[in-house]
Formats: structure tokens, sequence, C-alpha cells
């Protein structure tokens, strides 16, 4: 039997939004008023057909009973520990405390730069910031826990003094639980909680909030020809499987965040469909996050080397994510972000 899937189309957003879901025309994403759709794409590996939500009624029966539950995923709220949905996307600053991160290694990885850029993030608006002593760019070499922990200690002993979430990206439970001596209110692992057999158990007994990310391959190998049958499907398909897996190993929580992995086993083809179809990851039920922020996509698309350089296309990129619902968007140029993100807001949903 074909497995289906579906993913919420056609977004309305502010006050024609509002009156969409008062006259139920369409249905509220999150319980979020603001931005609702009112057509859903039914996916199988075999083929797609885009339907009114009107026209639910007129499906299968066993259809019908999969594209309801996955609709109910969608509409109901977001619950996640410090985190609040209204005003979408939430924005995670992007702190890199290496040598060798692909756009900003070396600028941050002294502990007195970082918390200075910590402070700028929390003053400009940033709610969650993302530190990580360890590259994970395409290419990069393993560094071993000590080396990690070594570049972000310094920072983490002072955690406690800044007023926002703090997100550790790492792969290894062991800097989890060092860390964890001190400030971590969310585990980022870029490895979907593969690198490290201890991990799933660290998250089962601090009952920490945490980020499946999917990745294909190693940084060291990730991007030498990687291929999926269907990106898109594979991909959740992946996410369903992880949260099955959790799910057996105790971890009972909801605070979990999914994030595609952008740039993380995947060519060019492979991030734009997610770019543009990333709303189907909705039907399971949690926030999804996104890093595009500075991605080689970005150059892929327009010719611009340079990473330093890629903040328009960053922009851009956000926007069309906002558009489709995305919840939380990690970035390195909150400031610039975060504006454009509020104007246009302004302009669209009012």
């Amino acid at each position: 039997m074909d497995k289906y899937y579906t993913k919420p189309c056609n977004f309305y957003f502010g006050k024609q939004s509002e009156k969409k879901v008062k006259t139920k025309q369409s249905f509220p994403l999150g319980e979020n008023k603001l931005i609702s759709f009112d057509s859903i794409e039914i996916i199988s590996r075999k083929s797609k057909r885009l339907i009114n939500i009107k026209k639910i009624g007129n499906l299968k029966k066993d259809l019908r009973k999969k594209i309801n539950s996955d609709i109910s995923n969608i509409v109901k709220k977001k619950k996640f520990k410090g985190l609040k949905f209204k005003d979408l996307p939430i924005l995670m600053g992007v702190i890199n405390m290496t040598p060798d991160s692909f756009s900003d290694g070396g600028k941050f990885n002294k502990t007195s730069s970082a918390i200075d850029r910590a402070r700028y993030f929390i003053k400009k608006g940033c709610k969650i910031i993302d530190v990580g002593g360890e590259s994970t760019r395409p290419g990069a070499k393993e560094l071993n826990f000590k080396n990690e922990w070594k570049r972000i200690e310094g920072f983490f002993k002072k955690t406690k003094k800044l007023n926002c979430l703090i997100s550790l990206d790492t792969r290894k439970s062991k800097i989890m639980e060092l860390a964890s001596k001190y400030k971590v209110d969310l585990v980022n692992d870029v490895s979907g909680l593969n690198y490290d057999i201890f991990t799933i158990k660290f998250l089962k007994e601090t009952k920490k909030p945490f980020v499946i990310q999917h990745s294909k391959g190693l940084p060291k190998n990730m991007q030498k020809k990687p291929n999926y049958k269907n990106v898109l499907l594979d991909i959740y398909d992946f996410f369903e499987n992880k949260l099955k897996t959790i799910n057996r190993n105790g971890i009972k929580h909801r605070n979990i965040i999914l994030d595609p992995g952008i740039g993380f086993g995947k060519n060019l083809k492979h991030n734009i469909t997610l770019l543009k179809q990333v709303s189907i990851f909705h039907s399971l039920g949690y926030p999804v996050m996104l890093g595009i922020s500075r991605k080689r996509f970005i150059k892929d698309l327009v010719g611009i080397n340079d990473s330093k350089e890629r903040i328009g296309g960053t922009i851009s990129s956000c926007i069309c994510l906002m558009m489709q619902g995305v919840q939380i968007l990690r970035v390195h140029d909150f400031n610039e972000i975060n504006q454009a993100i509020k104007v246009f807001r302004s302009l669209k949903f009012k």
C-alpha cells in the first residue's frame, strides 16, 4: 500500500488569515490564526495532487483518516519549553567559537568576543543563541572532545548571566555533560543523534530539549555525491523513524525541534527542493527549524563566492521559509534579518 504525506499549501497571513479561519475557509498553523492554509498537497512516491481542505471529506476512508491525522498535527498548538510561537519566525543567533567555520571562523573563538557577541544578540532581541566549538562545514575534520570543550568552556561558565536560551551545538554526549553543569537549554546535534551512541541516553536522563537535524554522512564526506530516492520524503521518513526510536528509548516529552539540514549531505537540487516544500514537515507535529544563513546554495544560485556577501540571499530565503510557517531560523546576521522580517511582517500581516 502506498504511503501518503500531507503538505499544507496556499497560506494566508494577518487579517486575511484571521478572517479565513473565522469563516472556516482555512486552517490555522499551530493554532496561530495569523497564518493559515486552505489547501493540501497529498504526496506519495508515485503521485501528488492538490486539493482544497473542503474536499478532504470526499477522500477514501483510509486516506481521509491519514490526512486528518496529519492535519491535526499541523493545526495543534506547538509547545516548547521557553519559547512562544505567536510571532514567527523565531531567530536563533549563531556563535561559532571555532577557527575554521565556513563563514565566521576565528571571529568569535575567544571567550570575550563570544560573550560580547551574545550580549549584542540579546540587545537586538535574540531569544536563542546557538554556541559550538567544532566546525561541521563540508570537508571539516573531526575534533576530539577535549579540544572542543577547551574552546567553549569559558563561554559556558558565564552563560547564567545571559538572559536568553542557550543552545549547545555539539555531536558529543561528553560535551553535553560538561556544558550542562552550567546552562544548556537546548541541545543542537547536527548528526541527528547518530554520531554518539550515548547521546539519547543523556537526553533521556536530563530531559533536555533538543534538535533533530538530518545529515547524511560525516562532514568530511557528506558532500561527495549525496543521493536520495526522494529527498523530501526520505528526510520525512528519517524524522518519523527517529521520533519512534527516541520514544522507544524513553524520551516522552515534546520539546523537540526538527531541522532538515540544508547543506548537510545535499546538493543544490536537494536543498532547493527542501526550501520550496519545507511545509511538509509541519505534519510531523513539531516545530521546524532551518539553518540557511550564508549557505553555499546562495553562491550556487547567484555566483557570489564570499560567504560574508550572502546576506541578501539569506534574507530572501528567510522570507520564503517564513511564508511557509517555519518556526525557527538559525542565522548569523541577526540584526539585519530581524529587521527585514519585522518590516515584511508589518507590510504583509497587518
